[in-house]
């Protein structure tokens, strides 16, 4: 470890050596940690990022960006659907993706990152609890998700199969920086990994190496693909997959005139429906591509932020106004990369509950997360053949098309260790009546097997 008069003549050539005024008044063990930190950046790299940030920082805003004129929806043959496909093509889908990861050349890849500000939280979100009655973690129902899709592989082709999970804990956009520092890729290909699917930690519902969606890139050719979900309404506020000049993107809604978004095909639907949910499928070989040649022409999107920081007399200031410079880059700017993108449509019942915020917020709250899964695991029941009584033994309505919004009739909720997707359930269910709650956990299936 360099020592900090080391520490401080590297941030001195990147001008930056105030970061060590209050070194010297830290504990040993912070102080320790500080150097250990500072040590690994690189002055000119430093010194560069600044001089970037403070520049575009100094240039007048732009003015607001319209690229309605540039736009087109993804073609269609570049677009697959869970739900409107026919169930022989989507079995095949899913046989490929099965087949794959039964080949140990499947891996998942979780990006972590976030402070959990709006969320309220000072640990990592993936640690949250919702309020299940199981009382699981969002790390914990994609723990047991992948382990349950290795299973379901292992069944199918009589294999022992591994889906590695790797873990990213710093912004999206920095992936590519770091799956080249740590030697990510190399790790990938020495366990003959050939497919990534690169996912955001805050969805409930997240299907992690989703076969179907696996075998539909793989059967498509595709270097690049991406889920979506219809637009809830026109001026939903989320980033758009769509084509610019002819090249896959994701437009951010700011960037849409309010007449585009509002512009319908002859069948009524929006024309541009395609709602990014962070939810991608990448092959390694297109990884290599994008750290060895693309990742430097990547620009960073720039945002001034309120920073909290410490004055010339070390006291803490929360400032009122912007006082930070931020530069970030996102995983889903390499796309206009790809030789062969696509896109996969999926219901948003099934697969899109994101928690962002805090419950006082109206939504993407841990309220709207528990429903979201627990109506699909009401869903997932009444499927299988199950009937719910109410507290006087009286049976419950069947809602097999129950929105995700709302309260479930009963509580239900369904170990990913259990099922997967909905998957091997009726022989515990079908026939059965239950009180609520129930919680279908590996214990309970042992109770109730034939």
């Amino acid at each position: 470890m360099a020592s900090e008069q080391d520490v401080r003549a590297r941030l001195q050539r990147a001008g930056q050596e105030h970061l060590l005024r209050f070194c010297a008044e830290l504990a040993p063990g912070p102080r320790a940690a500080l150097l250990a930190q500072l040590e690994s950046l690189e002055p000119e790299a430093l010194r560069e990022h600044c001089q970037r940030a403070a520049a575009a920082c100094a240039r007048p805003p732009d003015p607001p960006h319209d690229v309605s004129a540039r736009l087109r929806p993804l073609p269609p043959e570049r677009v697959g659907s869970a739900s409107q496909s026919d169930p022989k093509t989507r079995r095949l889908w899913e046989e490929e993706g099965f087949h794959q990861i039964a080949l140990n050349k499947v891996a998942v890849l979780l990006l972590a990152g976030g402070q959990g500000t709006r969320l309220g939280v000072t640990y990592p979100k993936g640690m949250y609890q919702v309020g299940l009655p199981s009382q699981k973690t969002l790390y914990q129902l994609q723990a047991e998700r992948i382990r349950r899709v290795q299973q379901l592989a292992d069944e199918r082709h009589g294999t022992r199969c591994t889906v590695p999970w790797y873990i990213m804990t710093n912004g999206n956009g920095g992936l590519y920086c770091a799956l080249a520092d740590h030697h990510i890729l190399d790790d990938m290909e020495r366990r003959g990994v050939e497919f990534v699917h690169v996912y955001c930690v805050d969805n409930i519902l997240v299907r992690l190496a989703d076969p179907v969606f696996i075998g539909f890139c793989v059967l498509r050719g595709a270097d690049c693909g991406a889920k979506v979900v219809e637009k809830a309404y026109p001026e939903e506020p989320v980033g758009l997959v769509c084509q610019v000049d002819g090249v896959p993107q994701v437009v951010e809604y700011s960037e849409i005139s309010p007449e585009t978004t509002r512009l319908r095909t002859p069948d009524g639907g929006l024309l541009y429906n395609t709602g990014n949910i962070c939810n991608h499928f990448f092959t390694r070989g297109f990884l290599q591509v994008v750290t060895r040649e693309y990742e430097s022409l990547l620009k960073p999107h720039v945002a001034v932020k309120k920073v909290p920081y410490v004055d010339e007399e070390g006291n803490p200031v929360k400032p009122l106004k912007p006082n930070g410079i931020k530069m970030e880059k996102f995983v889903f700017d390499v796309f206009q990369f790809a030789e062969n993108f696509v896109a996969f449509e999926v219901l948003r019942e099934d697969e899109f509950s994101p928690l962002k915020n805090a419950d006082s917020a109206g939504k993407d709250n841990p309220t709207t997360a528990r429903r979201a899964l627990l109506s699909q695991h009401y869903r997932w029941a009444l499927q299988a053949g199950a009937h719910f009584l109410d507290s006087h033994g009286a049976r419950l309505p069947e809602l097999p098309s129950l929105p995700s919004s709302g309260e479930p009739p009963a509580i239900c909720e369904i170990s990913p260790l259990v099922s997967y997707s909905g998957e091997g359930l009726e022989v515990y269910l079908r026939g059965r009546e239950f009180q609520s709650p129930l919680i279908l956990d590996e214990n309970q299936v042992r109770a109730l097997r034939p």
